[in-house]
């Protein structure tokens, strides 16, 4: 009976790690994520944003029409899980200019 109790805590100990050893998110995972993000906000509207992501680090380029807009895709992006930083390169362009 013991051997089997030392048996079952350790398959399940093993289960776990190896869950969690698995929920390592690559970069090409957060670059999904964040594209979904910006494309289903309805003030961003993130389609024509390009996005790069490189150990991490996401870059996020193209136009927005206000600083608000442009510091609101910095946060949506922030918050995707992976994401270790964000460099900014979104150029405000007013619509009509």
């Amino acid at each position: 009976m013991r051997i089997l109790s030392l048996f079952l805590v350790f398959f399940f100990l093993f289960q776990t790690v190896a869950v969690f050893a698995d929920d390592k998110v690559t970069d090409d995972m957060v670059y999904n994520a964040v594209l979904r993000k910006l494309a289903n906000d309805p003030d961003v509207k993130g389609g024509t944003l390009v996005v790069e992501v490189k150990e991490g680090t996401v870059t996020i380029k193209g136009s927005v029409e206000s600083d608000k807009l442009k510091a609101k895709a910095e946060r949506i992006t922030k918050k995707v899980k992976g994401v270790k930083g964000v460099v900014n390169e979104l150029v405000v362009k007013p619509r009509g200019a």
